[in-house]
């Protein structure tokens, strides 16, 4: 890479880091570093949201989606806002009933400690296997600009994140995601309108050549096919972007900590259905980055589908911009890392180091939570350098393994909310019950070799499929045996 780019590239980094540093301020105790004194505002919150479930996935893979298919994609997003108003109705307020710091603590004092327990460690399982696929995608478009292997690229995101992370908390994390958000959208922008021109033939800005993509059915949308086998259709991005979005907005630690870090019910809302909104308009923009790609030629045989843009960003855009774009795809990345890192710590050290020795002195917490920082950080950066390489875009693989515990995870929540009959034991057998059944279906849609259990079921159905395990088995177990549980969460 030229060496411009280069230093773009080292100089975003000390800015990012250096920035981050000094909006976290001091971090006095546990509440502080984990939920910034709930005294956040909404819309950087909200920002914060969009840039942590998207990240370096939505930027490198949803592009080579775009470039070798064609926007259906974005029905997924139609249900992700649909699953947003679901949890700002009716999940949320709980959350606000009382001091909570995890997402799992409204689970003991709905059905007990073990409950909450089980939850909290199926996120710590899940959370670290779908951030190992995030951080092992920021990698490669770090390897084409360095050209260093992908292990020592996957080693120096880790460290490079763990800087601010460790220090600042989530004040941090919050601060650094609002600026990469903004960048990297910039450099999407950046790369519609030089792919755009190179298709013209270098002329001046045309965008006549997406007449050619509708022609040829790249600019599709919508697709209302009645079936669970098709990949992206209304029906499946309805449903299953829906209770997704549930699912990873209303029961995963890793976002609703950020929505426990707002100054109130109402703020938290207006992050969370505002993130919805902004995220169709994110993923409609590196769509038609992908589209602009196939236009300009970017997508040759043989090349993996997630390099096609990071590939066109290093040869293609001009000195300087290509680095700036590069930077952001890396700093988006390691934002999404820095924020699993700090919910991880987070989880682990209130669901699980506070209940099991009693302490819960501010300043042990802290330090309690520093350290499982680091130990967090490292579990994600050696489960990445252990992961293959494989043609599923990663953007969908990393879906896709979250929807193995998503199912479950939500149907708890909705047991806890309309069935009264159940209990602590019934939800527990639910959930492991739901994950047993969702594993030989993942694995065999994610892991090359392994048989592919319901083959022809479309991976945006995986959660509406664990959510219905997980309501019925939790159903039928309340009715065996003495009825009661506690009082609604």
């Amino acid at each position: 890479m030229r060496p411009l780019d280069l230093t773009v590239i080292a100089c975003y980094f000390v800015l990012v880091i250096t920035t981050g540093l000094l909006l976290a301020g001091r971090q006095r105790d546990a509440s502080d570093y984990f939920l910034g004194q709930h005294g956040l505002p909404w819309w950087a919150i909200m920002l914060s949201i969009v840039a942590t479930e998207t990240s370096a996935l939505t930027v490198i893979s949803v592009p080579g989606i775009a470039a070798r298919g064609d926007l259906t994609f974005l029905q997924i997003a139609f249900g992700y806002l649909l699953g947003r108003l679901g949890v700002a109705a009716w999940l949320l307020p709980g959350y606000f009933d009382g001091t909570q710091e995890t997402a799992y603590q409204r689970l003991e004092r709905r059905f007990g400690p073990g409950a909450r327990r089980t939850a909290s460690g199926i996120f710590l399982v899940t959370r670290a296997l779908a951030d190992c696929v995030r951080i092992f995608a920021t990698a490669i478009p770090l390897a084409i600009v360095t050209h260093w292997s992908l292990p020592a690229g996957i080693l120096a995101i880790g460290i490079v994140t763990l800087v601010y992370t460790w220090v600042g908390g989530l004040r941090a994390v919050v601060w650094v995601d609002v600026i990469q958000l903004g960048v990297y959208l910039l450099g999407g922008i950046a790369t519609i309108v030089v792919a755009t021109k190179l298709a013209a033939g270098g002329a001046a800005l045309d965008f006549s050549g997406f007449a050619r993509a509708w022609q040829s059915g790249k600019l599709a949308v919508l697709d209302f096919t009645p079936s669970l086998s098709r990949t992206y259709t209304f029906w499946g991005g309805l449903a299953g972007g829906a209770l997704l979005s549930a699912a990873s907005h209303g029961t995963d630690h890793l976002i609703v900590q950020r929505l426990l870090a707002a100054r109130n019910l109402r703020d938290a809302r207006r992050a969370l259905v505002g993130s919805g909104v902004f995220v169709i308009g994110q993923f409609a923009l590196f769509l038609l980055v992908g589209t602009s790609l196939w236009l300009a030629g970017a997508d040759h045989p043989g090349m993996r589908s997630d390099a096609i843009y990071p590939t066109f960003v290093v040869t293609r855009l001009p000195a300087g911009l290509a680095g700036l774009v590069v930077a952001g795809i890396l700093a988006a990345a390691m934002s999404s890392h820095a924020s699993a890192v700090n919910s991880l710590a987070s989880a682990a050290t209130h669901d699980f180091y506070v209940p099991l020795t009693r302490h819960r002195e501010p300043e042990r917490l802290l330090a309690v939570g520093r350290w499982l920082t680091l130990f967090w950080a490292a579990v994600l950066t050696v489960g990445a350098m252990l992961f293959r390489r494989q043609d599923t875009p990663v953007v969908q693989l990393a879906l896709t393994i979250a929807s193995l515990t998503y199912g479950g995870l939500l149907g708890t929540y909705l047991l806890g909310g309309f069935w009264p009959r159940a209990r602590e034991r019934d939800v527990i057998l639910a959930i492991i019950v739901s994950t047993g059944l969702m594993a030989p279906i993942v694995a065999g849609a994610v892991i090359p070799g392994i048989p592919r259990w319901l083959p022809k079921l479309a991976w945006p159905w995986y959660v509406p499929l664990g959510t219905v395990l997980t309501v019925t088995v939790g159903i039928a177990a309340s009715l065996v045996g003495r009825s009661g549980g506690r009082a609604a969460a």
